[in-house]
């Protein structure tokens, strides 16, 4: 197999659907034949909790284990440690021990391309790895930059920013110049959007007038649906939980979206 995409997902805004779009573009991914990974790298474990793991903070062996053992130059274990395997997707979980991993991370050397150590021997083993961020411009997210080759950025019309999406685009652009030279962003989806309001009419807009031309802001919006919060309560993704709601509908469509922009597949 091919060496693929790392995407990470990210936006330091909470709410914006973060943990659902990684979920859920993994999971439609999957659904079209393409190998996923997905890596849980928000210590809320709301990623881990999605895909079926009901206690993250019991996990014998969890990112924060696996970032330790690189940052102190030990050999890992096998990746079936690890990495846990679902019928679709396998997952790289975390729990609430990852956020003392950020913390060390302050004092090491090289320390922001930790993750990109480990995810890097992985790229032949998946078509796309997939990454959940934490909502927050810190050690972990510049991580997650580090070791990605683009980036979605997930906004929700209700609590759109321009100085907040200004912010992590300038973070973003500062990592491509300091870090990592290949990332690029992908595009800005639209969360949680009821299209008949004025409200998502005038945040499309604006980021038509602010971004249109300059960065890609997908075509597929991710309407606002009781059945996306009932599929994360049922720890599950809408497309397995109601393959025919409209939430599944647009993260298949959205998928395609993200395929379709893959090259050469």
């Amino acid at each position: 197999m091919d060496s693929n995409k790392i995407i990470a997902i990210a936006n330091q805004k909470g709410g914006t659907g973060k943990t659902t779009t990684a979920c859920n573009l993994g999971n439609a991914l999957a659904d079209i034949g393409e190998k996923v990974l997905l890596v849980d790298f928000d210590p809320q474990s709301n990623l881990s909790m999605s895909f079926g793991i009901e206690r993250p903070d019991e996990i014998a062996v969890s990112m924060q284990n696996i970032l330790s053992l690189i940052m102190d130059g030990k050999l890992l274990p096998d990746k079936s440690d690890y990495i846990i395997q679902g019928e679709k997707l396998d997952i790289i979980p975390c729990n609430i021990n990852l956020s003392v991993t950020e913390i060390n991370l302050r004092d090491e050397m090289g320390g922001e391309h930790t993750l990109s150590e480990l995810l890097e021997p992985l790229r032949s083993d998946y078509n796309y790895i997939i990454i959940d961020t934490n909502p927050y411009l810190g050690l972990l997210t510049i991580n997650a930059l580090a070791a990605c080759d683009e980036v979605i950025i997930p906004v929700s019309p209700q609590l759109w920013s321009a100085t907040g999406l200004t912010d992590l685009l300038q973070t973003i652009f500062k990592v491509k110049r300091k870090i990592n030279p290949r990332i690029t962003v992908a595009g800005i989806l639209l969360t949680i959007c009821d299209e008949r309001t004025r409200l998502f009419r005038d945040a499309k807009n604006l980021l038509d007038e602010n971004y249109g031309g300059k960065i890609k802001i997908f075509n597929t919006h991710i309407p606002n649906t009781v059945k996306v919060g009932e599929a994360n309560y049922a720890s599950r993704s809408i497309i397995d939980y109601d393959a025919d709601s409209k939430a599944a509908h647009a993260y298949t469509a959205f998928a395609r979206e993200v395929f379709g922009d893959g090259g050469d597949k």
